[in-house]
């Protein structure tokens, strides 16, 4: 009862306590929910209204320079200058299964805002009836001094209308559909969240693929190199000049160079079938050519400033416009406390021949007004009320750490780019050097002065240096792929919105 008391005199002062910037510094994005939630609604007070209270940086502790200021492109994927990997790409966002489903999900959310909103309207149905009824031939009680009889048939049709409508004084029925619009908002910014997901799959599966081919073609080249050296040393042997366990440790470097092949050709068929999972066919329908690592260009990206952020992310959009939703809902859930009232009318033709139905002597109507108070409901009413701000309150957690996630994702990104940039400088000199020395070695094998440890040392380095060459040229792809998903992929908001369930 207090909760009901406390429930009215809120109602009373809601005129005074509705109330722009009511609450500071949440992204412009969720300002525009709440205040649409807020004016939309009819019972939303400015306590209800969360307060996301978020520590947005000025500048990304891991950017190069106050110069990247531009996000990146929607269609960023062009910059690597990959035909194949652009053909893949526009086919993903057509034909990939998980974004088919992600739209799917948009239409039952958008029906289930259809459904909120019919609260909002009059519930009108028509009928039409006929009877016929015949009374028994005996009635009364029956003995054989004194039978009684009596028989009579009787007919009704009737026509009619009714119509049925709940007054939304307080806005339950309002706040209600402005939650299932916001879900259904909310349904609309998962589809981009899945398809930004599903095209940083597709490239990394893509480069991948390319790493794999370049670590064959690298293990082949290897291959080749340790063959020629093992036939020198058993030219030796045969010649009496080399020993048998110089043989032994060639063949044996050449046979883990050969075992090495194997798990490469795996992880090549492994990513294929990745891709073609993606583009939503069989992968004897993909045909793959490939590459080299260095014949993708490497784009700069260009990170923006932290506060573009809360809008180039479709998954701080989509928890915004939860919270936005569960907002509302608290709105809905306050108003139960309040009495219903509900207006219901009938009229039609009722008669007892269906010639004379649609006649002005055989029209009726009625028409009423009731107003429903709940008095004792054993707290289901303050339990919902109670759930639904839990809700909230769960939600408006999770968004601020889906804000403060995204800006280490992003920060996260920018170190490991920039890593990869200087391990990878450092591994080309490693290269360089190793087959520097692996040349000159096996040049003093030819001329038969070369000490054959040195000549296996110097290429089993080379070997190491050349195929980790191709994994950080391969870490530093993924790493430009994580940093555009990191700051949304180029994402922006659509404009077109659920349907308008009114």
């Amino acid at each position: 009862m207090l909760a009901l008391l406390e429930s009215i005199h809120l109602v009373f002062e809601l005129p005074l306590k509705l109330k722009r910037g009511a609450f500071p510094r949440p992204s412009l994005a969720l300002c525009a929910a709440l205040a649409l939630a807020a004016t939309s609604g009819g019972c939303i007070l400015t306590a209800d209204l969360p307060d996301p209270a978020l520590d947005i940086p000025a500048a990304y502790k891991s950017a190069s320079g106050a110069a990247d200021t531009r996000p990146p492109t929607l269609d960023w994927w062009r910059g690597f200058r990959s035909q194949e990997l652009t053909v893949l790409m526009e086919e993903a966002q057509t034909v990939n299964l998980d974004i088919a489903a992600a739209v799917a999900r948009i239409r039952q959310a958008d029906a289930l805002a259809q459904t909120a909103g019919a609260a909002l309207l009059p519930n009108v149905t028509g009928s039409f009836s006929g009877s016929r009824s015949r009374s028994s031939s005996t009635t009364g009680t029956i003995t054989s001094a004194t039978p009684i009889t009596g028989r009579g048939e009787v007919t009704n049709h009737t026509a009619s209308l009714s119509a049925s409508y709940e007054i939304d004084f307080w806005g339950k029925n309002r706040d209600a559909l402005l939650a299932a619009e916001e879900t259904a908002n909310a349904n609309r910014f998962d589809r981009d969240v899945v398809a930004l997901t599903t095209l940083a799959s597709v490239a990394n599966a893509y480069f991948n693929v390319v790493a794999a081919q370049e670590r064959i073609r690298i293990a082949t080249r290897n291959i080749a190199s340790a063959q020629r050296i093992y036939d020198a040393i058993k030219a030796r042997v045969d010649a009496g000049t080399g020993s048998d366990l110089d043989l032994a440790q060639q063949e044996s470097l050449l046979a883990n160079q050969k075992a090495a092949v194997p798990p490469l050709r795996q992880a090549l068929a492994e990513n294929a079938n990745i891709l073609a999972t993606l583009v939503a066919r069989p992968p004897e329908r993909v045909q793959l050519a490939g590459g080299s690592l260095g014949g993708i260009a490497i784009p700069r990206v260009t990170p923006g400033i932290p506060s573009d952020l809360l809008t180039q992310r479709p998954d701080i959009r989509r928890q915004e416009n939860q919270l936005a939703s569960a907002t509302a809902s608290v709105g809905s859930a306050r108003a139960q406390f309040f009495p219903s009232i509900q207006l219901t009318g009938q009229g039609g033709y009722q008669s007892a021949a269906l010639a004379a139905l649609f006649t002005p002597q055989s029209a009726f109507f009625n028409v009423a007004a009731g107003l429903t108070q709940p008095i004792f409901d054993a707290g289901r009413i303050q339990a919902n009320f109670d759930l639904q701000q839990a809700r909230q309150d769960e939600l408006l957690q999770t968004y601020r750490k889906t804000v403060v996630s995204a800006f280490a994702d992003v920060n996260t990104a920018l170190s490991t780019l920039k890593q990869a940039n200087e391990r990878l400088r450092l591994q080309r000199i490693v290269v360089a050097a190793s087959r520097r020395a692996f040349e000159l070695s096996e040049r003093q094998l030819g001329a038969g002065t070369a000490d054959i440890v040195t000549v296996l040392n110097t290429q089993l380095t080379l070997f190491q240096a050349e195929d980790s060459l191709a994994q950080f040229q391969l870490a530093r792809l993924l790493a430009v792929v994580s940093l555009y998903q990191a700051l949304g992929g180029g994402w922006s908001p659509r404009t077109e919105g659920p349907a308008n369930a009114l």
